[in-house]
């Protein structure tokens, strides 16, 4: 099966009504000056939100296995997040994030994102390290926003699109032969009823190098013919090849159906991920690493990726994951974010639930068993999709139940 990059995302457009990629040379007029305005704009819906909501307490507090953001108003107004577990990252959001939004009105939150990457000369640290932190405090914030205001997330950041959210469910492994991994992914769908997979191709990071001698080569045509037509592939080379290998990859991936190819070249390395892009047909994604909002809207107005995939902890946040989404919105690409551990997936669920375009499936990891009761109604998994929780803030119900057991991080 082969399919062009304009006709997969028709395709996927006919399935999901989402909007599809225009063909490369027949891009839409957006202009630098047009993609910077996009960021400009105000993402949060303050309608009902008339009282300063004054920050007075932000708590790192431990349940079992999670760690989680807990702030509190001087009106008595709280809200919760969940951390995606990296608790090396602990001192700098208490020396570093933390004492930056105490006494602050939370309804300036997004002002706030650049207030505390200036704070202490929190720049110098951009990346991973500072923007974890500050999305675990946003994520708590809008939540606490949201039960003020009395709607979900994503009525909050623009209005709500969509109810249920298609997903694909990601294997992770480098570690299994080809027949291996194939029987792995077909567990994954039993157990999840996911329409959609991911596999890892490549070593890692590995300069051509593959995690098994000739495992990515087997690998690709096994999994269509083992899975079956019905079920849609993605493969994430996780920056593994330099442009000549990258690009004979994607073309087995194009020739087998794939959804996409997931950042073929160093993550870093704009430019080799632009030749693979404007090489193939099959969709290239990558942004999961990328902490500059002045990069992404290089890869935009540039076409560096086909896919814009920013990761809602590494990034810091939905906020500027949204203005991501607008950017790459101008020129029709759709916004795929990326999730990394905890709770990711539900702030994923509130993120797709009011972007438009954020292409046919969203990256899912198993664990829902442990949250699916923290809702009300409990989070629900039906026919390969997820159901967008639909209580204020994140859809917690019950904060203080949650927290009863939890103890301080010190």
């Amino acid at each position: 099966m082969s399919l062009s990059r304009r006709r997969l995302l028709e395709v996927a457009a006919g399935a999901t009504g989402l909007a599809c990629l225009p063909a490369r040379g027949a891009e839409p007029d957006a202009s630098v000056k047009s993609l910077r305005q996009a960021t400009d704009r105000p993402v949060l819906n303050l309608r009902g939100l008339n009282a300063p909501v004054i920050i007075e307490s932000i708590r790192l507090l431990r349940r079992g296995g999670e760690y989680l953001v807990h702030v509190r108003s001087k009106d008595g107004a709280e809200g919760v997040s969940v951390t995606n577990g990296r608790t090396y990252l602990h001192a700098i959001l208490k020396e570093l994030a933390l004492p930056y939004f105490l006494g602050k009105d939370a309804r300036d939150l997004e002002r706030h994102l650049f207030g505390v990457y200036r704070y202490r000369d929190n720049y110098k640290l951009q990346g991973l390290a500072l923007w974890c932190p500050v999305a675990w405090v946003e994520f708590a914030l809008l939540d606490m926003l949201g039960r003020i205001a009395g709607k979900p997330l994503g009525e909050l950041l623009g209005g709500v699109v969509r109810r249920e959210v298609p997903f694909y469910i990601a294997s992770g492994r480098r570690d299994t032969t080809p027949q291996q991994e194939v029987d792995y992914l077909r567990r994954l769908v039993e157990e999840t009823g996911a329409r959609a997979v991911k596999f890892r191709v490549g070593g890692r990071m590995s300069r051509n190098a593959d995690s098994i001698p000739g495992r990515t080569e087997k690998l690709i045509p096994l999994a269509r013919k083992a899975l079956g037509d019905k079920i849609a592939l993605h493969a994430d080379a996780n920056s593994s090849y330099d442009p000549p290998k990258a690009i004979q990859i994607g073309r087995m991936l194009k020739d087998v159906g794939a959804v996409y190819f997931e950042e073929p070249c160093p993550f870093d390395h704009l430019e080799d991920t632009k030749k693979v892009a404007d090489a193939l047909t099959i969709p290239v994604a990558g942004g999961e690493q990328e902490s500059s909002e002045y990069r992404f809207r290089w890869a935009i107005a540039n076409r560096g990726v086909d896919i814009l995939q920013p990761d809602l902890h590494y990034y810091g946040g939905l906020i500027r994951s949204k203005r991501v989404a607008r950017m790459a919105a101008l020129r029709k690409m759709p916004t795929t974010v990326h999730i990394s551990g905890g709770m990711g997936f539900v702030y994923m669920l509130h993120f797709a639930s009011c972007t438009q375009d954020v292409g046919p499936y969203q990256e899912y990891k198993r664990g829902i068993e442990k949250y699916r009761d923290w809702f009300a109604p409990p989070l629900q998994s039906r026919r390969g999709s997820l159901v967008v929780p639909t209580g204020p803030g994140v859809g917690i119900a019950d904060i203080k139940g949650l927290l009863k057991d939890a103890k301080p991080v010190v």
